[in-house]
């Protein structure tokens, strides 16, 4: 069988956003259709066996969690394969490892929103879009430091996404193999 995950944007383990991984994982097998769940790290990242419909998934974990911790957060599907497609075409293998991220859109970014992005990047930075993925190599300064904020990334690109760094996603790779 293969393995997915469902990536959940921006929810923590307290204060704003709570989601407790623990009962997640409770609701999850009690609420959804989702096999083998799993969390890893605090951050969102349900690993299961493959839905069939990744996309009725998405919208069903989204649900549930509105529902039982009143987090309305979008919830992005990934393949082992697509994982593995990604991290093995991002381009950013000269960069510092903590300061490579990928983001995971939940959809088709409108391709003129790279450009816009572009043209905010500090010195340093770079990004690179690989299928629906953009792949964001931080200057030095770090994450602190961007000016690739959550609402410039959303309009520019039209969709809404999640940002994992580059050891989150190998360790990602590793647990849907």
């Amino acid at each position: 069988m293969s393995r997915s995950v469902l990536l959940l944007r921006a929810v923590n383990v307290s204060g704003r956003n709570l989601v407790p991984m623990a009962r997640l994982r409770e609701v999850l097998a009690s609420e959804t259709d989702l096999v083998g769940v799993s969390t890893y790290i605090a951050s969102g990242n349900i690993v299961c066996d493959q839905p069939a419909d990744a996309v009725a998934s998405c919208a069903r974990v989204r649900e549930v969690i509105t529902t039982e911790f009143g987090v309305d957060t979008p919830v992005i599907a990934r393949t082992h394969d697509e994982l593995t497609g990604s991290l093995a075409a991002q381009p950013f293998d000269d960069g510092v490892e903590r300061l490579v991220h990928a983001m995971f859109l939940e959809g088709e970014p409108a391709r003129e929103g790279v450009v816009a992005l572009e043209e905010r990047l500090v010195p340093g930075e770079r990004i690179a879009l690989v299928a629906s993925d953009l792949w964001i190599s931080y200057s030095e300064l770090g994450v602190q430091a961007t000016k690739l904020t959550k609402a410039a990334l959303d309009k520019a690109l039209g969709v809404a996404g999640t940002a994992r760094n580059l050891r989150t996603v190998r360790k990602l790779v590793e647990l849907t193999a």
